[in-house]
């Protein structure tokens, strides 16, 4: 991933609880910033890398992800006192997501809808990922030149805010699936589940999680963990052990499709 620095604050985004703002970086392009100081902190930071990559992975389509440097001094002139403090407890390494203006939310009553093939990729992703939030109600997808985009990964993988049992939990069967935005088109699920064992590799996932900032990681994030390496080697460990389930969640997914087609 890219490390660039934050130099210009445009404006924040008010929308959700992380209230993520719209910066320019020194390569002259637009982010969405993720900040290190909001509600979820780094965890939810980690899990957009480890989820938005799996993503990229299957063929999805995600805005390009980066690591922002961020200089509170660029938040100075927000009259907002509590986006102020925000930008202050941000200091330093944060996340970046490719702007894609004119971009609009995802409508399911609006027409085209989806295709069983990708809808069917992205149900299966969050399955996998155990992404809760891609619902009707924040369905995180962008329709940006005719094409779908995922967004807003941070409430996946939340396993990782308590480490007990993790590897038990990622036997998971995820009934959260039946509220997915776009279960009723994905009628493909058996061949999403087909690519998914195809793509997401072991050699993937560790690839994956060595994109994490070791920062990030380790026993001043996460005192369960001794060094970086052992915290990483429980988010692999996860992800692997998360593929045995696979036909498990699945499964679950075609059943609450069944019950709504």
């Amino acid at each position: 991933m890219r490390t660039l620095s934050a130099t210009r604050y445009v404006t924040p985004l008010r929308e959700g609880g992380s209230c993520p703002a719209i910066v320019e970086a020194e390569d002259s392009g637009m982010y969405v910033l993720k900040f290190r100081g909001a509600g979820q902190g780094i965890k939810a930071l980690v899990a957009e890398i480890l989820s938005g990559e799996l993503a990229r992975a299957l063929g999805l389509r995600v805005p390009e992800l980066v690591l922002l440097e961020l200089d509170p001094a660029l938040g100075r002139a927000e009259p907002d006192g509590e986006i102020r403090d925000l930008i202050k407890a941000s200091a330093g390494l944060n996340l970046g997501m490719d702007y894609l203006p004119g971009s609009i939310t995802f409508d399911p009553t609006v027409r085209p809808t989806p295709g069983s093939a990708e809808a069917s990729a992205i149900v299966c992703l969050d399955a996998y990922v155990t992404n809760v939030d891609r619902t009707p109600k924040n369905p995180n997808l962008l329709c940006w030149h005719s094409a779908l985009w995922l967004i807003d990964h941070g409430a996946s993988l939340y396993f990782h805010h308590s480490w007990d049992d993790y590897l038990e939990r990622s036997q998971s069967r995820f009934p959260a699936v039946r509220d997915h935005v776009l279960l009723p088109w994905a009628s493909a699920l058996p061949e999403a589940l087909a690519t998914l064992r195809e793509r997401v590799t072991a050699d993937v996932i560790h690839g994956i999680v060595a994109r994490v900032p070791e920062a990030w990681l380790g026993p001043t994030q996460e005192p369960r963990f001794s060094t970086v390496t052992e915290h990483r080697e429980a988010y692999a460990s996860f992800l692997l052990e998360r593929l045995n389930a696979a036909p498990a969640f699945i499964e679950e997914a075609i059943r609450a499709r069944a019950q709504l087609v």
